[in-house]
């Protein structure tokens, strides 16, 4: 049976993303206000009609020995050496492998393999085709093999929600330890998918901003003149643990904790943004944190910088909790990091609480009339709050919100 009662910790924390190979580099990116959105040079981009993304500055390759990186699939890549910057973080803790679990979302899972294979196929017969693709190109990948790696054996997860993974593995790692499955939970979301298929698609659906002029610029969540979001990747990771095992280990005060999370369905549109849908796993999330919207103080909006999009989520934050918390949209320098951008926002929730930091939104210059939120423009925000909420939600209805608190 659940207990609301336990106390749920975070002891370490990794990321990957547009602003920083880790998360020290990319917090201190954020604070500043920088910017991760940069033109795409390779030749296959030069006849889409957005050529622009958010993209890695470093290749998450060589944070591994070159013959595990050939085995695995750039999202993988990626997911093994963010859980080891988190288990690293975390001080490689001593836990029995029947406590230990992994919970790692992602929204599209290899889908560069999948398509480098097709073409291998297409191009060359099925005997070049790798004997590694299958591994590779599975949405389970990610989550199977930090589960290898670090011999967890309580349970190994992968939910595929959209751009609410990440997020969703985190409310999950939550479940876990509070249902007494697991002591510790290594959750979080990770996203590789800049390739011309992804990017010819959402184009073609119009969610993408067209902005290839002035990429720095083309992400600008709750402006007037937002055109659509920038695809991004990345991964992030959490360690989750029951306090009590991280205080018997010796860890006396952690970066923060998860308090709660709410998940909610929207059931109307496979694409739209749902107001009703959103309030509903905000109150949700408050609920099993057992606090009031009062209590808080911080939201990590999910705002992508579409049109319909930031309206809807800023109606259900004022709706669900008034006008009071600072938000901010981080998206608005590393992109949207699809799978990964709920474990992100978690992992910036964390810090500002932590550091009494609120990160700016990036382009911010004309604030849509229609959004009645305290949005942090400029420059950072400092202060002193107790908790923060972090939204994120996916194509196909999914809405997950986590209640985050200081150390």
């Amino acid at each position: 049976m659940q207990s609301r009662t336990t106390d749920v910790w975070a002891t370490g924390l990794g990321a990957m993303t547009p602003l920083g190979a880790d998360a020290t580099t990319t917090w201190s990116a954020m604070c500043a206000g920088e910017n991760g959105v940069s033109p795409l040079h390779q030749s296959w981009a030069e006849t889409l009609p957005v050529r622009i993304a958010a993209q890695l500055p470093t290749d998450p390759a060589e944070a591994l020995e070159r013959t595990e990186a050939r085995r695995l699939d750039r999202c993988e890549q990626m997911a093994l050496a963010t859980a080891r910057d988190a288990w690293d973080d975390a001080k490689r803790p001593e836990v029995d492998p029947e406590r230990l679990a992994v919970v790692i979302g992602t929204g599209i899972g290899g889908i560069g393999s999948l398509l480098d294979q097709n073409h291998t196929l297409m191009t060359s017969g099925p005997r070049r085709v790798s004997p590694h693709t299958v591994p590779m190109l599975m949405a389970n990948g990610p989550a199977a093999w930090v589960s290898m790696e670090f011999g967890a054996l309580a349970g190994v997860h992968s939910p595929v929600s959209a751009c609410a993974s990440g997020a969703e593995a985190l409310a999950l790692g939550l479940d876990l330890i509070r249902s007494d499955r697991a002591d510790m939970v290594i959750a979080g979301g990770v996203e590789a998918s800049i390739y011309p298929l992804t990017l010819a698609a959402f184009a073609r659906m119009l969610a993408l901003s067209t902005d290839n002029a002035a990429p720095e610029l083309a992400c600008r969540p709750f402006d007037t003149g937002r055109n659509g979001f920038v695809l991004g990747e990345g991964a992030a990771i959490v360690v989750l643990e029951r306090a009590e095992h991280a205080r018997a280990r010796g860890v006396t005060t952690p970066h923060g904790r998860l308090l709660g999370a709410g998940l909610s369905a929207s059931a109307s549109h496979i694409t739209a943004s749902d107001t009703p849908g959103q309030v509903r796993a905000i109150r949700q999330s408050l609920r099993t944190a057992d606090l009031s919207p009062a209590d808080v103080g911080v939201v990590h909006a999910h705002a992508t910088s579409t049109p319909q999009g930031d309206v809807a989520e800023a109606d259900a934050i004022t709706s669900a909790l008034g006008s009071h918390p600072v938000v901010t949209a981080t998206k608005s320098m590393t992109g949207h990091l699809l799978g990964a951008s709920g474990a992100l926002g978690a992992v910036a929730a964390i810090l500002s609480l932590r550091d009494g930091t609120v990160p700016p939104t990036r382009n911010l210059r004309d604030l849509d009339p229609e959004v009645d939120c305290d949005v942090v423009t400029g420059t950072a925000r400092t202060g002193h709050w107790d908790c923060a909420l972090v939204n994120s939600f996916g194509f196909g209805g999914h809405n997950v919100s986590l209640v985050l608190g200081r150390p």
